[in-house]
């Protein structure tokens, strides 16, 4: 296991959004460089980029054009190496995105793969022998190119899937997951991954990272056996480098892939997503941390722990605030709500991430899509920094803006809260530190359930030596306990009282004990 990870705090930039130092309207590498200071400060020790290679931006840069050059947007090669020589010196680490499943259509690769001449990229996409033999069971394009067949598609029309071979043939034209072509794709994101790790960066985020090997078994082993693979170059050659996969199934990226983390993904009605986004049907929020809901922490652990227990010894379940795919949390949630949830976030074991702009309460916008955000666009507005123009995101013109910024009157930017010492903010960089402070609160440390029961509160937890208690309701709790005998309370929200074994806690009321 990569021992930076013990203490790890991520911080997610979507790098569009985040800071722009030209006056274009669109954050650059210049804008996360100018604010790794402030990164630090929160406590953040690491971070995670979204993609930043040069690309078409149908997708957001999840459509990539080439791997090894990043968008003219952001920068030159030159200045995302200096970002991670900078992010080193402050002891931040950084991870890439990497989108290993397909590319742009506008992709050399896929430029040559589509000529009717066989070269040495006719493999590497998925391709049918004819334009009239579609791929059943999948999105395909026909009758777009010279080659005579049609080719599959990973996502959006302009994303054509790479060829990683198919573990259930049914047809001549599938590649075996052994075959020349498939093992060749492999070595060439082998190759992008080792680029990059010689610039300097210190590992990947996965992206659709079981999406791989097509007509896998349920189990995705034929992909989780790619993933292995990469991850015995790692080990050999970049021990330090780590690997997060957007696959929210630890037992097949942790146990099988050998990820050193898996995302605990947004996926309806699983547990996370009961804890902070349980509003999809009939427009009810029952989310666990929502004032006045049922507030049923099985309903989380249910699922969760036979996850953790069966990784723990692998890798981490990495829990997130939001990532640039999920409505924040501010959606439904008060500011006195997310403290609640941030608590719990960073005090569960695992590698918790921070969405940039989380921190203060950042709201999802009914904005336009935009670059293939649809829904998602609402949780991509730029960073709001201070009251200046453009909320201190950039000095360019407004209508230049990548996204609108928030225009609401109580529209939350960071100089209101960062000397409040009431604020979201000030609690974020509050329960980060504790993290850093407390080895019992890292990655690592042991986690057992003290009382979790059914629609009934508080959910008690240990981490190490310490207790944890989280009451997320309107009213008070109260829970007797040997284990509240003779513990001080280093960490509080609102007010809790411990007399002998008797744990009474306020509304909306959360607690670290020692």
């Amino acid at each position: 296991m990569v021992k930076w990870l013990k203490d790890a705090v991520f911080y997610e930039i979507y790098p569009q959004s985040f800071f722009d130092t030209n006056g274009d309207g669109i954050g650059d590498f210049e804008g996360i460089i100018e604010k790794l200071d402030y990164i630090k400060d929160l406590g953040a020790n690491a971070l995670w980029i979204n993609p930043c290679f040069d690309s078409p931006f149908m997708d957001a840069g999840y459509d990539v054009r080439d791997y090894k050059k990043t968008a003219a947007r952001y920068g030159t090669n030159e200045d995302l190496k200096r970002l991670f020589e900078e992010a080193h010196q402050r002891g931040i680490r950084v991870l890439l995105d990497l989108v290993p499943g397909h590319t742009s259509d506008q992709h050399p690769w896929f430029l040559e793969s589509k000529k009717a001449e066989p070269n040495e990229y006719s493999g590497r996409y998925v391709w049918t022998t004819h334009a009239f033999e579609g791929i059943g069971g999948h999105p395909y394009i026909s009758g777009m190119s010279e080659r005579a067949g049609a080719y599959m598609l990973n996502f959006f029309a302009s994303q054509p899937a790479l060829n990683y071979g198919w573990l259930n043939r049914t047809e001549h034209w599938m590649s075996a997951v052994d075959s020349p072509e498939a093992i060749a794709t492999k070595e060439a994101m082998k190759d992008v991954m080792r680029f990059w790790l010689d610039a300097g960066c210190d590992g990947f985020r996965v992206d659709m990272a079981d999406s791989l090997v097509k007509n896998d078994d349920e189990n995705k082993s034929a992909t989780a056996s790619i993933w292995a693979d990469v991850r015995k170059m790692l080990d050999e050659h970049y021990p330090e480098a780590a690997l997060v996969s957007e696959w929210s199934n630890p037992y097949q990226a942790i146990n099988g892939g050998k990820f050193h983390m898996d995302f605990y993904l947004d996926h309806w009605y699983n547990g996370y997503n009961t804890l902070l986004r349980d509003y999809e049907t009939g427009g009810e929020d029952n989310s666990f941390f929502r004032k006045g809901a049922k507030n049923d922490i099985t309903r989380f652990l249910d699922d969760y722990l036979p996850k953790y227990n069966a990784t723990k010894e692998n890798g981490y379940i990495a829990m997130f605030t939001c990532n640039h795919d999920t409505p924040r949390p501010a959606r439904t949630l008060s500011q006195d709500e997310l403290k609640i949830a941030y608590a719990f976030i960073f005090t569960m074991p695992g590698v918790p991430f921070l969405y940039y702009g989380d921190e203060i309460g950042m709201k999802y916008l009914d904005v336009r899509t935009k670059e293939g955000g649809y829904q998602r666009t609402g949780s991509r507005t730029p960073m709001q920094w201070d009251h200046s123009p453009n909320d201190g995101f950039s000095k360019g013109r407004k209508e230049d803006l990548y996204l609108p910024v928030d225009e609401s009157e109580n529209a939350p930017v960071l100089s209101d809260q960062i000397n409040d010492p009431d604020s979201l903010y000030t609690f974020t960089k509050k329960i980060i530190h504790l993290r850093h402070e407390y080895e019992d609160l890292q990655a690592d440390a042991d986690f057992e359930v003290i009382y979790g029961e059914k629609e009934k509160l508080p959910f008690v937890y240990r981490r190490g030596n310490l207790i944890l208690a989280v009451n997320p309701s309107d009213k008070v709790q109260s829970l007797h306990h040997p284990v509240f005998n003779c513990r001080n309370i280093i960490c509080s929200i609102n007010q809790s009282e411990i007399n002998g074994d008797e744990l009474k806690m306020d509304p909306s009321s959360f607690l670290i004990l020692q």
